[in-house]
């Protein structure tokens, strides 16, 4: 089993900058990646960024160059520094887990607002 618990969302003015941290514990075999996903109010969830276990990066076309994924294995966390924010990236922020076994784990999301 394993669980996510996301920390550092809320409200930020546009231009300013949040950094979201996603602690995991539990089992830490067969990971393929972690990352971080956003969902807006009626609107479908979507990726915004992850890193595999190797270090490769991805990012959502819409935040490319504001925002940076990292990892701290020794800590089991990952980050989503995002800066430069938009209202636009207001939305619920999820934690994810994909194990190479094809299966997802989720944090309880957390808030994050920017403000215009």
């Amino acid at each position: 089993q394993v669980l996510l618990v996301e920390s550092g969302g809320g409200l930020v003015q546009a231009g300013g900058s949040l950094r979201l941290s996603c602690a995991a514990s539990g089992s830490r075999f067969n990971i393929n990646s972690m990352g971080w996903y956003r969902q807006a109010p009626k609107m479908p969830r979507e990726l915004v960024a992850s890193i595999t276990n190797g270090g490769s990066t991805n990012y959502a076309d819409s935040v490319k160059g504001r925002f940076t994924i990292s990892r701290d294995n020794a800590k089991n966390t990952v980050y989503l520094q995002m800066n430069s924010l938009k209202p636009e990236d207001t939305a619920v922020y999820y934690c994810n887990e994909n194990l190479w076994i094809g299966l997802n784990y989720w944090g309880q999301g957390i808030q994050v607002t920017v403000s215009s």
